[in-house]
């Protein structure tokens, strides 16, 4: 079974009281979506977001965030991560599947998803319904471990079915033009990174998306 799809998994995973993936915003999108303009009432929308530390981090940059994941307990954690931090009033949350997902805030100005590591037919799916969900000149922003981490690096999944490469967003992001989603890529590449393990730090190839949709 594919554990991205399994919600049970997942609850289970994130049923602790730690938090199974930190609180601290992934550093890759701090980096690329740090950049962008956030005005009053921008939206945004962090899809499979489990516990929200990107979202929380999104909330605190101003952005009115909706945190979309098929765990409920993740989901409460979020949640209740956000009241914390003080912004709970920029943040929701719905429950639903990456594949099927209605945007509550949609049209958003930003879609963030991060290490949803899927097959590529899944990914080609999920990349379509965010692109569906940006308004004109909203901005796509995905991070996953990266295929070529398995020849060169550490971390994530060792399956290469759920491990995107250059060429699979290429394609994803063709289907999603041939849907009517005109997008123009801004950054689309191979990251180095680190990732600590029991043997101290090493080596991580993370692949980094940006693009905008035109229309």
């Amino acid at each position: 079974m594919n554990q991205s799809l399994d919600s049970t998994y997942w609850n289970q995973k994130y049923d602790t009281d730690e938090f199974v993936y930190t609180k601290t915003v992934n550093r890759f999108v701090e980096a690329l979506c740090g950049k962008l303009a956030v005005e009053s009432g921008s939206r945004a929308i962090d899809l499979a977001g489990g516990e929200g530390r990107n979202a929380v981090w999104l909330a605190k940059q101003g952005w009115q965030v909706e945190n979309v994941d098929f765990s409920q307990i993740a989901l409460d954690k979020y949640l209740q991560f956000a009241a914390d931090e003080g912004v709970a009033g920029l943040c929701s949350a719905t429950c639903a599947s990456a594949l099927e997902f209605e945007s509550a805030l949609a049209p958003v100005d930003l879609a963030v998803v991060a290490y949803l590591q899927l097959p590529e037919a899944q990914l080609d799916t999920v990349l379509n319904r965010l692109a569906a969900t940006l308004k004109s000149g909203g901005t796509l922003m995905g991070v996953w471990h990266s295929r070529d981490n398995l020849a060169n690096g550490f971390g994530g999944p060792r399956d290469p079915d759920v491990l995107p490469n250059v060429e699979t967003i290429l394609r994803a992001l063709g289907n999603a033009t041939n849907g009517g989603h005109s997008l123009e890529i801004e950054v689309l590449e191979n990251r180095e990174g680190q990732i600590q393990t029991r043997e101290g730090l090493k080596p991580s190839t993370t692949l980094v998306l940006l693009a905008k949709r035109l229309s």
